[in-house]
């Protein structure tokens, strides 16, 4: 009989996370345990990444959960906070900082966790990391940090696809771009709706169920040949 396959996944209670929650949950043989700042139910654990020790408390509890095995690694969870040029000096460092521990610097402790786990079983395994449209085109005057933090997600994923498809470890990243969360009304607002949409060819941004999809996929079916691939998501707002 086949063993179950256990994921752990970041970011996991709303947005792309709960999508990607959702897509995977309701398979057979998959047994998820998610992470969220604030935990909403007993399969999600509770772990501020502001925090430079927190991927490493988050290993240990998913691998009691998962009774000592991890086979897929989802990098999910991301804060998206501005920092403007013209903040004082120590304000703008401090977003700087705050972005980069959570987008990349607690990712990348999950994905050397991972990778030594991996070893030690002498195990192959996958990690799937969510960066953003950013990590290629920019984002705005306001973002530079954000931009730069998945603009290293996406480097570190090929490194560790290049590094260790010998032993059967695999990275992947998605790259979505502007994607429904909340309220439509409420979230266009926000983001300038008509002028937003006008970037988009498509003509609308992308839904958090086709991310998951992206995510799903690369989790679970796509060939190791694809190790190293990123996957944009983004209503042909930026091609490659």
């Amino acid at each position: 009989m086949a063993m179950s396959i256990h994921i752990l996944l970041t970011g996991a209670s709303r947005g792309i996370g709960a999508a990607i929650r959702e897509s995977l949950g309701g398979l057979p043989d998959v047994r998820v345990v998610g992470q969220a700042t604030r935990a909403a139910d007993a399969q999600t654990i509770a772990c501020d990444f502001a925090d430079p020790d927190a991927p490493a408390r988050l290993w240990g509890e998913a691998l009691e959960r998962l009774d000592g095995r991890i086979d897929v690694l989802i990098n999910n969870a991301g804060i998206f906070e501005a920092t403007p040029i013209g903040l004082p000096d120590a304000e703008w460092r401090a977003g700087w900082e705050r972005t980069l521990q959570v987008n990349l610097l607690a990712a990348t402790d999950l994905c050397r966790g991972a990778v030594l786990h991996w070893q030690e079983r002498k195990a192959g395994g996958r990690i799937v990391n969510v960066a953003s449209r950013a990590a290629h085109r920019g984002d705005s005057p306001d973002h530079w940090h954000y931009a730069a933090s998945k603009a290293g997600l996406l480097a570190a994923t090929k490194t560790i696809a290049r590094a260790y498809a010998r032993q059967d470890i695999l990275a992947f990243a998605v790259c979505p771009g502007f994607t429904m969360n909340g309220p439509a009304e409420e979230y266009m607002a926000s983001r300038g709706g008509d002028r937003l949409l006008a970037d988009i060819p498509l003509g609308r941004v992308a839904m958090p169920e086709e991310v998951a999809e992206a995510v799903r996929f690369l989790a679970l079916e796509a060939p190791a040949s694809m190790t190293g691939a990123v996957i944009d998501i983004n209503g042909a707002s930026y091609v490659r």
